[in-house]
């Protein structure tokens, strides 16, 4: 009979049905993603040791039939990283990669869909310079983690094996030892913290959603009772409705996410994309959803009735309520931090955390919320009344139904302090997973790293001719030694001409054929230098690139110390400090120009000449396909750190956008539930602008009380997860209350859209009845 209510009760009936059908299928929809993410992770991570090419691996193979060269060629355009391949076969039976059909030949490639839009666009013209060759094929789905991947695979000749230049040799793609690295406890504290607060605001979404027409509902359950219906009758009547609504959102839920599982497949956020064949739930998780959203319909539903008297005569809901009691509200808190509080100084060397009681503990202090926000709701507007009519009206409205406004806000109030807490746990916990580079981005923007060794001849004016460079900085390195053959004594020396050498010493002045000593050196045993002062005598016989026993012959260089060598000191900030002999091109014979290599280039940029990274790189990828080019930055973040927090950020974009949802869809139900006794107070006289007032008040109030106390909790649930890793409690109040002004301003948005149909709803035909 329930179930008949929910679909055979006239267009009211249906209008109910499919609210509570609209919300709890944007919950299942969030929870049907959810479900999807182990296999995200497992197809993406799957296709990563697929495709794997050990560069760096010693055990070489021989060359043979069945043996393919492979060189990276990775680069960047813009912000996204472009992966990058140069494959050289060297027999019929060598390998293909993943998702390849065919090699291309010299000159040609094959790449990803998403590489191919990009390189056929309109403001792509200088990756089209840089990726010169022809577009032979599309890498298929077997060889690409995400629907937007930019990938490429380019043919090459002449490929050699060396021990600086990124280019192996392989019988077969994959990683033969895929075995699942240690994770740090901290970092899988945040991935369980991240799941339950993402996930708790949907459960608390789902249980007011079935509770969409509450009140209308049980003015029909009275009738029923007059006509002679039992207490325990009505109350299965009305689970029944519940569950015939659940299984509605169960099946509009599962609807949006086969449509949402093909948008996402073309869709990137955060620089994250997946294939939509990603995006299949885990059987035992999906079915989970299954079951438990209707049983939480059901069980919601029968403990709601609890606080109902459904009489033959009417529902005993519009006489004064008894008031609600705080003690056994104060027990889910309570709980939650006595299960968390045995995990406080664990993680890193203390041991790891005990991951049923970390969730668990974080689950009972947010479930907590929804406990104690219908009491702060009702002790708080109980000693309300006088003000504006608008207020005096929010406020009696707010007294009769105080569970029900508590209701609408509960879901923002769960994930605000979710949110806070997280927000603390990173904050607090972000020096752990953050590396000082020792670079100075405000001095250099870019590095060049060349794929091997190469002579100093002028390659700095390459850079220094491109779009956007101000200054290119060269230096070469090499050794010298006392004795021409297994030198006793023996360092290294580093050759510039004098614009670079002072970007590594202080010198007074400088000339060409000039030669300097540093003072001082970082990084060594003997920070003082003195050792090396006292070999280099002015007059002193030394050898540039001398031979060492087992290794290949040097070109053992005469070199006479010169006499106006100079001691200056190191800057602190020097771009190199591996060697503190610093010679100007013209102080070294010309017999060792041969012996002086350079490895990279250091690039001052132009702020104001957009893409200058992109002409760096092109230069680069001009003089050396293999060269790899990076952006000085003087933190780097730890990876899996870096990805929990983008995750963070994905799961909360989509919370959010449910929770707005909810929230409309539940105004809405509410506006519905009141269209007579608003379209009466118009008739009667009463202003649009006071009952618009009246409705934004009802709103307002129990949201600001929500933020309040959802602060108060995720402030105590941070400072829990922080003594948790043994990381000192700092209080970010920015964040903290840039997460409270995200909640509001969701309900701000929320309650702008609700107004166009309140003032419909207040026309006189609003009280019309048949």
């Amino acid at each position: 009979m329930g179930a008949r209510f929910a679909v055979t009760g006239g267009r009211e009936g249906w209008v109910r049905t499919t609210l509570t059908a609209v919300g709890v299928g944007l919950g299942v929809l969030l929870l049907l993603l959810c479900t999807a993410v182990p296999n995200v992770m497992a197809s993406r991570s799957s296709v990563e040791d697929a495709r794997y090419a050990d560069l760096y691996s010693p055990d070489v193979p021989p060359r043979a039939d069945n043996t393919l060269l492979i060189a990276d060629a990775d680069t960047t355009w813009h912000d996204d990283d472009v992966r990058g391949r140069f494959l050289e076969p060297e027999g019929t039976r060598a390998p293909l990669p993943p998702g390849v059909d065919r090699f291309p030949g010299k000159g040609e490639m094959v790449v990803s869909p998403a590489l191919e839009k990009l390189l056929d666009s309109d403001d792509a013209q200088l990756l089209r310079e840089r990726l010169p060759y022809r577009i032979t094929g599309t890498i298929g789905e077997r060889g690409l983690i995400g629907s937007h991947e930019l990938v490429y695979y380019a043919g090459a000749s002449g490929l050699t094996l060396s021990d600086t230049a990124r280019v192996t040799r392989l019988t077969e793609f994959g990683r033969p030892d895929a075995t699942a690295e240690k994770t740090d406890p901290v970092l899988l504290l945040m991935i369980a913290v991240v799941f339950v607060v993402l996930l708790t605001p949907v459960a608390v979404f789902i249980a007011a959603a079935v509770r969409f027409g509450g009140e209308r509902r049980d003015r029909r359950l009275a009738a029923l009772r007059l006509v002679g219906s039992d207490r325990g009758m009505t109350r299965r009547i009305a689970a029944g409705e519940a569950l015939a609504g659940s299984l509605l959102g169960l099946a509009v839920g599962t609807g949006l996410f086969l449509l949402g599982r093909q948008k996402l497949g073309t869709s990137e956020l955060l620089g994250v994309s997946v294939w939509p064949s990603y995006l299949d739930p885990a059987p035992a998780l999906a079915a989970l959803v299954v079951v438990a959203v209707p049983v939480a319909a059901v069980l919601v539903t029968l403990l709601a009735m609890r606080g109902v008297v459904v009489e033959p005569l009417g529902v005993v809901r519009a006489a004064k309520q008894r008031r609600r009691r705080l003690w056994w509200r104060l027990l889910p808190p309570l709980a939650g931090l006595a299960m968390l509080y045995p995990m406080i100084g664990q993680g890193h060397t203390n041991g790891n955390f005990n991951q049923y009681l970390v969730i668990g503990g974080v689950l009972m202090l947010l479930i907590g919320i929804t406990a104690l926000l219908p009491w702060v709701v009702e002790a708080v507007v109980v000693r309300l009344g006088r003000g504006p009519l608008s207020w005096q009206l929010a406020v009696r409205r707010l007294q009769l139904s105080s569970g029900t406004a508590a209701r609408m806000v509960n879901g923002i109030a769960v994930a605000v302090a979710g949110a806070i807490a997280l927000q603390m746990l990173f904050t607090g916990t972000q020096d752990q997973y953050t590396e000082n580079t020792g670079q100075d981005p405000a001095r250099v923007q870019m590095q060049v790293n060349f794929s091997g060794p190469r002579q100093l001849s002028g390659v700095e004016r390459e850079f220094a001719g491109a779009k956007g460079v101000r200054t290119a900085v060269a230096l070469a390195r090499s050794q010298y030694g006392d004795s021409r053959r297994n030198p006793e004594n023996s360092e290294g020396l580093t050759v510039g001409d004098c614009a670079a050498l002072r970007e590594l010493a202080a010198l007074p002045s400088c000339k060409d054929g000039d030669v300097f000593v540093t003072r001082t050196r970082t990084g060594y045993e003997d920070p003082s230098n003195a050792s090396q002062i006292a070999l280099l005598k002015s007059g002193r016989q030394l050898y540039i690139d001398p031979t060492y026993d087992g290794a290949e012959r040097g070109r053992e260089v005469p070199w006479t110390v010169p006499a106006n060598i100079r001691v200056v000191d190191a800057r602190k900030d020097s771009l190199l400090n591996y060697t503190s002999l610093l010679v100007t091109p013209a102080a070294l014979p010309a017999a060792a120009a041969p012996a002086v290599f350079s490895d990279g280039v250091y690039l001052r940029l132009d702020p104001s000449v957009p893409d200058s990274r992109e002409y760096v790189r092109n230069v680069a990828a001009r003089i050396d396909p293999l060269a790899q080019t990076f952006g000085w930055t003087a933190a780097q973040e730890n990876g899996l750190y870096t990805s929990i927090r983008t995750g963070l950020f994905i799961g909360s974009a989509f919370v959010l956008a449910l929770i707005g949802a909810s929230l409309l869809v539940s105004q809405l139900e509410q506006l519905r539930e009141r269209r007579k006794l608003l379209s009466a107070l118009v008739a009667f006289g009463t202003r649009r602008r006071t009952l618009s007032m009246s409705v934004l008040w009802q709103t307002a109030l129990p949201v600001g009380l929500g933020l309040v106390l959802a602060t108060t909790v995720g402030v105590t649930l941070g400072v829990v997860l922080l003594k948790m890793t043994r990381t000192p409690v700092t209080m970010d109040w920015t964040s903290v209350l840039a997460m409270a002004g995200v909640g509001a301003a969701v309900v701000g948005v929320v309650t702008l859209l609700s107004l166009p149909p309140l003032l419909r709803m207040m026309r006189p035909a609003g009280l019309r009845t048949e």
